[in-house]
């Protein structure tokens, strides 16, 4: 994952160990996360040695100009990266060079000059509500298998829709977590949040815990593959593949787009930004936010719909 050892100067390889680790143990970043941010400064550095001629060290962090951080950034466009790597890129060296000022190793005001690149701003595609709730309470399965596998299907797709739980939320949760009301949950970077779920949710769960062959041990995963392991979230997705074709869904019908679909549904009933960000787990408000746009979108398409039909 340290690319950057080899491209770098010893004192300045050794203080970005330090800023990752920093971000492991502190900020507690995820696997991934930290693994790009390795990765982006790997580059950096490797664009260094080539741009200066020589492994960059401390002294030459601190002498960096806003051109050398541009040639940096239009180097890795020519590549072909794109707008949001190279958004995310910028953010990992603002975040080394922050680092390296508040630790007293080296200071650069040139980065604050480099502006991000522009992104296409996406926006969540939830299902209507009658197509989740069409999801969730499916027979997708008409008999093709065990009683307790469908049941098991149907747990899950409530779980997503009806508490916004990731897939790799649901598919971690333990016996135990299970059986707490509100559920509590680790997601993202460590942060832990309470998950209420309604009767029908508790019912799925329990309908599953009743019919499911297996021995359900303490420590281990809830939801079982066929053969008793651990339930892989590819099933999942084939089965929202399914469930596309049955129903007429949009490719955007994905396990995922069932947690945008609890979060627009709260709000389109009036339910509190801050709560729906309470409840996905979200450590910034401006993450959230962007389901008012998403709410937005619907209600104008449910307008020109109307209109259209006059």
């Amino acid at each position: 994952m340290n690319d950057f050892i080899s491209h770098f100067a010893p004192d300045a390889a050794q203080a970005a160990q330090v800023w990752l680790a920093s971000l492991r143990g502190e900020r507690r970043l995820a696997r991934l996360t930290l693994e790009a941010y390795a990765r982006d400064l790997g580059q950096f550095a490797g664009f260094l040695a080539d741009h200066l001629g020589a492994p960059a060290g401390l002294r030459d962090l601190a002498d960096l100009s806003a051109s050398d951080f541009r040639a940096f950034m239009a180097r890795r466009r020519n590549a072909g990266a794109e707008s949001r790597s190279l958004a995310r890129q910028l953010s990992a060296l603002r975040s080394f060079f922050k680092f390296g000022e508040s630790t007293g190793r080296f200071r650069n005001a040139a980065l604050a000059a480099v502006k991000s690149p522009k992104l296409r701003h996406g926006v969540p595609k939830p299902l209507t509500m009658a197509a989740a709730a069409q999801v969730a309470d499916a027979e997708i399965h008409q008999g093709e298998v065990p009683p307790w596998l469908a049941a098991r299907d149907r747990a899950v797709l409530t779980l997503l829709y009806a508490g916004g739980l990731r897939i790799s939320e649901a598919l971690g949760l333990t016996p135990e977590q299970a059986e707490r009301d509100p559920l509590i949950l680790t997601g993202k970077g460590g942060k832990t949040r309470m998950v209420p779920l309604i009767a029908e949710a508790r019912a799925a769960l329990a309908e599953y815990v009743t019919l499911c062959p297996f021995a359900l041990e303490r420590g281990k995963p809830l939801f079982r593959g066929a053969r008793g392991g651990p339930l892989s979230p590819r099933i999942i997705q084939l089965l929202m593949e399914r469930m596309r074709g049955a129903f007429g869904l949009a490719d955007t019908a994905t396990p995922h787009a069932l947690r945008h679909s609890f979060a627009t549904h709260l709000l389109s009933n009036g339910a509190d930004l801050r709560v729906i960000q309470d409840l996905l787990g979200h450590a910034s408000l401006s993450t959230t936010q962007v389901y008012t746009e998403v709410d937005r979108a619907h209600i104008l398409e449910q307008y020109r719909k109307a209109h259209a039909t006059r």
